[in-house]
This record gives structure tokens, C-alpha cells and sequence, in this order.
């Protein structure tokens, strides 16, 4: 049987370029060779795409901190509209070879956003994850929220601020809506990269340069006093849920440092204690979620459940994480879809729908 060519897309212009490459790390060495032929593709932080073997692709591999691409591979450049051999190297233009697929592990902004989608599309390129409009609203936490609330589902109240208006950022108002402690947050990135939580107006200035730094846009959120529950969505029209896991983060939040970097930066619980009815309603919000914002293939839908029993949405992310100790891959194997079955499935649900979108009149 001929292996499928699957190009693992890594790295990117995102403030997130390290956890992506230790995602792409842990899936090349899960992946089933039987089956698959990988190919590395890495997209370096000025944006140029390198292409290279595993031996040499991945400089510090196994530093998380350190973890970096090889900028001394070959450069290749992806042709939109090419019936075959969509890559080329960039400097003699010679074909790369075929890809059958793309499994773009691409987190934040150029990546998770649709900017990759749409270009994978163009190309005529089967890829994993969800489509251009999915990835787009979902990456935006002010937009997905909004769909959110329109859709009957409950997410932590907000305030949202763009670059041009930085003056009217008043803490007064933030504190007189919102309350004190806040989180804020760039509205497009993701594993809290640029989150802050203020406990007074110094904390807010600091914390809304910060988010600045980031993003164009930013939104200044509620504090919730609760659980944090996250759930798996896995699947294109009819996605199925994980059972849920409860994280219990060290740290004064689940941060950059707990999810990617430090092992006992946080405690998962796997599955998380609570009661089958509870669990279910979570499971359903989930699904729903995942549909609402036009997710595909999968999604890691956040929640806060409150002492109350009241579940919030806190966000959903397109591309979760694939480390080690990613709560995403976590929760599909105690469901019993281990590492290498759970890529194997996104794979072929990128081959369904694009076998499906072939078949539609344009």
C-alpha cells in the first residue's frame, strides 16, 4: 500500500513559534510510518518556509526552552493552483515533491487563524483542522465570544478595546463593569501568551501595555471564581466529545510557563470529578460550540464552572496543543484513541472533506 505524504506544518511568525515546534516534535515521533511518510515543513519567524528531515530539522528538541529550526534547511515556497508538486525549492524552483496532505501545527496568529487555510486551499491541498471561517472566528476571542452569546451560549463577560482608541482604556469603567481582579488579553493569540491578571490600576496599565504588544485588539475580561474544565471535540459534521478533564494550575493562572514548560505548572485531571448529568450537559456545550463557530476536524473547548453549577465558555482553540503534557491528546487517550490513533483520525477527516468539497459545483 503507498503511504500518504503528509507534510506536518510547524513554527510560524507567532509569539506562540516554540510550542508549535514541540507539538510538531511529539507528532512526527507518534505518527505511524507504516502508513505515513512524513514530510517537515517549518515556517521560520521572518515567515520563509524550510524544508527538512527529522535528524536535522529541529534544533534543542528536547529543550522547551531552547527549541528551535534549523534556519540552514533548504527554502521552499508553496504554489496556489498547481495540479501537482505544489512546493518548490526557492532557489533552483525545482519541484519538492507531492504532498497528499498538510497538518498544519501552526499556533496563533498566520497559523490558527485561516491565513494558512485559505492559502492550503488555494493550493488545492487537503489539510487538517478547521476551514478558513473557523479558524478566523475562533482565533478572535472578541468575535467568538460574540457568536458564543448570539448562539444562547454563556462566556464570561467582556470589554473590548482596538489600538486607535487606547486613550479611552479607562480602569474606572473596566473596574466599575467587571470588577477587580481582570484578565486581560490579546483578542488574537492563544496559550496566554500576553494574558495578565490586574488586581488594581498599576497591574491594568501594565497588563493592557502588555496585550498591546500583542494585538491591534484586546479585551479586558471578568475574573471567574471556579473550576477550569476543558473538553475535546473531535470530527467534521458529526463531532463527538472527550469526557472532560479539570486543570488545577500552581501558578496564579493556567500560563504559557504551566501548559508548555513546566511539568508541575499545573495538575490534570483526568477525567475530572463530577456528576454524570453535569458531565453530559459540559459534553453537549461542547459539540455545540464547536458547530457554532464552524469548527472542523478538532477543537479544545475551555470552560469555567462556578460554584454555583452555572458553565461559561472561556474560549475554543482550532490547533490545541500536541506537547507531551497537552491536555488535548490527554483526554482522547483516556477516552482510548491513543496519540497515533487520534492523528491517524484528523488525517482522514482532512481526506473526507476535501473528497467532499471536491464533488461541489464552483
Amino acid at each position: 500500500m503507498k503511504k500518504i505524504r503528509v507534510g506536518v506544518l510547524c513554527g510560524g511568525r507567532s509569539a506562540e513559534h516554540q510550542v508549535s515546534l514541540q507539538s510538531a516534535r511529539n507528532i512526527v515521533d507518534a505518527i505511524d510510518r507504516n502508513r505515513y511518510e512524513v514530510v517537515l515543513i517549518g515556517i521560520d519567524r521572518t515567515g520563509q518556509w524550510h524544508l527538512g528531515d527529522s535528524a536535522e530539522f529541529l534544533l534543542d528538541a528536547h529543550d522547551p526552552k531552547l527549541i528551535a529550526l534549523n534556519r540552514l534547511s533548504e527554502t521552499v515556497t508553496l504554489a496556489p493552483g498547481a495540479p501537482v508538486d505544489q512546493m518548490a525549492t526557492r532557489t533552483t524552483h525545482r519541484p519538492a515533491g507531492n504532498i497528499d496532505v498538510i497538518f498544519p501545527v501552526l499556533h496563533g496568529p498566520f497559523g490558527e487563524d485561516g491565513t494558512v487555510q485559505g492559502l492550503l486551499k488555494l493550493a488545492n491541498l487537503p489539510y487538517v483542522g478547521s476551514g478558513v471561517l473557523g479558524s478566523a472566528v475562533s482565533m478572535d476571542k472578541d468575535v467568538m465570544k460574540r457568536l458564543l452569546r448570539e448562539a444562547g451560549i454563556a462566556t464570561p463577560d467582556f470589554m473590548t478595546y482596538i489600538s486607535s482608541d487606547r486613550d479611552k482604556v479607562d480602569f474606572n469603567a473596566v473596574r466599575g463593569r467587571l470588577g477587580m481582579p481582570c484578565f486581560i488579553k490579546p483578542a488574537n493569540l492563544g496559550s496566554s501568551v500576553g494574558i495578565t491578571k490586574a488586581h488594581d490600576a498599576g497591574e491594568f496599565e501594565a497588563g493592557v501595555r502588555e496585550a498591546f504588544r500583542y494585538d491591534r485588539k484586546i479585551l479586558v475580561e471578568e475574573y471567574v471564581s471556579g473550576r477550569e474544565i476543558e473538553c475535546a471535540v473531535l470530527g467534521n459534521a458529526r463531532p463527538e466529545a472527550s469526557g472532560l478533564g479539570e486543570v488545577r494550575p500552581a501558578h496564579e493562572f493556567y500560563s504559557y510557563e504551566a501548559k508548555y514548560i513546566d511539568e508541575h505548572g499545573a495538575e490534570l485531571e483526568i477525567p475530572a470529578a463530577l456528576p454524570p448529568e453535569l458531565t453530559e450537559r459540559i459534553r453537549a456545550t461542547a459539540v455545540e460550540a464547536h458547530r457554532v463557530l464552524a469548527c472542523e476536524g478538532m477543537s479544545r473547548v475551555d470552560f469555567f464552572l462556578k460554584d454555583d453549577g452555572e458553565v461559561l465558555v472561556n474560549e475554543l482553540n482550532t490547533i490545541p496543543g500536541f506537547t507531551r503534557i497537552s491536555m488535548f491528546p490527554k483526554l482522547w487517550e483516556v477516552a482510548g484513541v491513543s496519540y497515533g490513533d487520534l492523528i491517524d483520525r484528523l488525517i482522514q477527516l482532512a481526506l473526507e472533506r476535501f473528497d467532499e468539497e471536491k464533488s461541489l459545483e464552483t
